[in-house]
């Protein structure tokens, strides 16, 4: 086992923002620091209990980096693990210690129990942090945990087991008198079992793994035709990611809200609620946006909701952070989902809304103390949103990417604008581990004051070297039934065609920004290079409009897309440009300006001054403004462009890096368009790889259990006609 020691400690909170008006930042501030009272108060009283110095993070990226921010500013060392994928991490070098615990899958690492639990022994480690995700809800892990003497910080192995299994969360629920879907929890999980009380029940019907999570094994059946497909797609996700895969059936509530209660319990007895968050607006039936409070939930519901979290936290002796999830239809009726017996990814929305530290919470409450503060004296102030920010294509169903930050750059972090993020510029987002790359967090003293923060600070995050989610995040926010508060789990199906415009050209007056920001970062390189060459007289060295074209006109072409657009750029005397696209003629000045690390270009369009940030990377120009982006290719000369993929032509072809899972066809099958190929696993979530053409099966190139990296082949055939021949 190897070690690793850094005492580098980074922070990306640590900048200043835009804020909310003096008043409400006065107000903001004085209740958390009566909460901090509070806390500390309480805290000072406490008798006994254990002492935390030391904790090893059983994790990765931004929840480890959360972790450990909390446990500096406590005076608590912390220890990382980390995968040989993981070895020049940001979690890494925030870490007092650091020790790799094997290679990049998961399985062979962040998994591996005997392999962290060896680390906590080697290090001293007294208690250990699981996150999210991994380990967080093994119950065996938490057993071994209290085995070697480690404290876990989480709940019982009980409660872990308890609301793990979701048929006896179910039945422990409606002991408990916590209103519960009606559903199919039994032990029969032959598939006309599962089939009859489908039927019983009515479709549409929700089937999902008894013990599942983050949207893993679970479909949604609309009819009798369709769910034994689903029933059989579901059980193999849930077997791959569990290694369980019964099911359970429950009525599935149309267009429903997606509501979950902040719960906290401690070893005394005492349970508490923080209020309530609504996620209800989804992909993959994974949490995409977050806010708290939920909009439109009056205070009578709010008590109901959290009340019923803390009658279900209490049922199953419930000790350190929690969260209760419930589907809410549209009379605000509520129905037990699920119990998350962790702390959940969207849990700094309840921090913002609370003024309080869940980390901290959770390592004074595993530490014996009580919880900080009761019911009555927690407060809610203002409104917090969260987004997730990932490394995918929402124009290609969302599908999760991997690849290097070659830039990223985002909003000044403060008290109200929180970055939540385990990857700097440079890093890469790794096809071995879930795609997300940062959490925006804003707080504001209303909900329409922070919908407008989030905006804003969404133009601000800047990312070039893969696909995110940014600008589908920013048309989110901005429709008109998301500003209204109207969300539910099935909002970006229903609004899928304002959600997804029809890409349209790019304004004349912005390919002429492109074109101006190429020649001034030529021009600032030919200067660069004239600074520091010994031959003054070297046409290189020339900064002139002569040397950028040697004449006084440039012909220059830009990719809009897949369209060529041609620029004819004439330099005038004074340092300005005249440049024409088709039979229209644009008068272009501006100037780079450094700032930072970032370069900006300020320029005048017709007498129209704007700024926007300047990118220029694998020949292409990326532009970055208060208002939105554009990205201007630079056409590659064919002797220079990748080989044609005759593959995606005569086949279908990987989409990402990943591990065949199943394989539907072999050599002479005859398929049709979009029919079921082959399945494959990546990045935590199971692809159907569909038939791009009706044709005959020609060769299928991987074997199941096989890893197939990105646009290799899958599987080869040829059009019937010529199969006929």
């Amino acid at each position: 086992m190897s070690f690793l020691k850094d005492h580098a400690q980074l922070s990306p909170c640590t900048h200043r923002a835009d804020s909310p008006s003096e008043a409400s930042i006065v107000s903001h501030l004085n209740e958390m620091q009566w909460n901090q009272v509070r806390i500390f108060v309480k805290w000072a009283s406490t008798i006994g209990g254990h002492s935390i110095g030391k904790i090893l993070i059983a994790n990765r990226g931004e929840i480890a980096c959360r972790v450990m921010r909390t446990a500096k500013k406590m005076g608590v060392k912390s220890v990382a693990v980390y995968s040989e994928a993981d070895r020049n991490s940001m979690h890494v070098a925030m870490a007092d210690e650091a020790y790799c615990i094997g290679p990049p899958p998961s399985q062979q690492s962040y998994l591996a129990m005997e392999k962290i639990l060896q680390v906590a022994r080697v290090s001293a480690a007294q208690a250990i942090h699981p996150g999210y995700g991994f380990l967080s809800e093994n119950t065996e892990f938490a057993e071994l945990c209290k085995q070697q003497g480690i404290i876990f910080i989480g709940p019982p192995s009980s409660a872990i087991r308890d609301m793990g299994i979701k048929s006896t969360s179910k039945a422990i629920m409606s002991a408990a008198g916590v209103p519960v879907v009606e559903g199919y929890h039994g032990e029969d999980q032959s598939d006309e079992c599962l089939k009859e009380h489908a039927r019983r029940i009515g479709y549409p019907v929700m089937i999902k793994a008894v013990r599942g999570g983050g949207g893993k094994g679970m479909r949604i059946a609309h009819s009798e035709k369709e769910f034994l497909d689903q029933l059989e797609s579901a059980r193999r996700e849930a077997k791959k990611s569990f290694n369980d895969d019964a099911m359970l059936i429950e009525k599935f509530v149309d267009n429903p809200r997606h509501v979950e209660v902040q719960v906290f319990g401690d070893q005394h007895g005492n349970a508490v609620y923080l209020f309530e968050r609504d996620c209800s607006v989804q992909r993959r039936h994974q949490k995409i946006i977050e806010e708290a409070p939920g909009p439109g939930i009056s205070a009578e519901v709010r008590r109901r909701l959290g009340e019923a979290a803390v009658k279900a936290a209490k049922a199953v002796n419930y000790v350190g952070a929690g969260t209760v999830e419930f589907i809410m239809d549209s009379q605000h009726n509520f129905y037990f989902m699920e119990m998350n017996t962790r702390l959940q990814v969207e849990h700094p929305v309840t921090e913002m809304i609370t003024g309080t530290d869940l980390v901290e919470w959770q390592l004074r409450v595993a530490a014996g103390e009580k919880i900080p503060l009761m019911q009555e004296e927690i407060l809610l102030q203002g409104h917090a949103f969260e987004a997730r920010i990932y490394a995918e294509d929402p124009n290609n169903n969302f599908m999760p990417g991997a690849g290097p930050l070659l830039h990223l750059s985002t909003p000044p972090a403060d008290r109200f604008t929180r970055i939540e993020t385990g990857v700097r510029q440079g890093d890469e987002v790794s096809v071995h581990y879930d795609p997300m790359i940062a959490k925006l967090v804003v707080w504001a003293e209303d909900r329409q004051a922070a919908l407008r923060k989030l905006r804003y600070s969404l133009h601000q995050y800047n990312i070039v070297g893969l696909s995110t989610n940014i600008d589908f995040l920013l048309s989110l926010s901005g429709h008109p039934q998301f500003e209204a508060g109207n969300v539910h789990t099935n909002f970006i199906p229903q609004h899928h065609d304002e959600l997804f415009p029809t890409k349209k050209a790019t304004p004349h007056e912005v390919m002429c920004q492109a074109a101006l920001g190429l020649i001034l970062k030529e021009k600032m390189l030919t200067d660069a290079f004239r600074d520091q060459s010994d031959d003054k007289f070297s046409p290189f060295a020339s900064s002139t409009g002569r040397r950028i074209n040697i004449c006084y006109t440039r012909k220059m072409s830009l990719l809009d897309g897949e369209n060529i657009v041609d620029v004819a750029v004439s330099y005038n005397q004074d340092g300005s440009y005249k440049m024409q696209i088709q039979d229209k003629t644009f008068l272009i000045s501006g100037e780079i300006l450094k700032e930072g690390d970032s370069l900006y270009l300020r320029s005048s369009v017709d007498g129209t001054v704007s700024k926007s940030k300047l990118v220029i990377l694998d020949n292409t120009i990326y532009l970055f403004f208060p208002e939105g982006s554009a990205q201007i290719g630079l056409p590659v000369p064919k002797y220079l462009s990748a080989v044609s993929s005759g593959a995606e032509q005569s086949g279908a072809v990987a989409p990402m890096t990943g591990t065949v899972e199943k394989v539907f066809v072999k050599a002479g099958d005859k398929v049709q368009v979009g029919d079921p190929l082959m399945v494959m696993i990546a990045m935590k979530m199971e692809h159907t790889i569909r038939a791009p053409k009706a044709g005959v099966i020609k060769k299928v190139h991987f074997q199941e259990g096989a890893q197939a990296n990105r646009h290799a082949p899958l599987v080869e055939f040829v059009d019937e006609e010529a199969e006929s021949k």
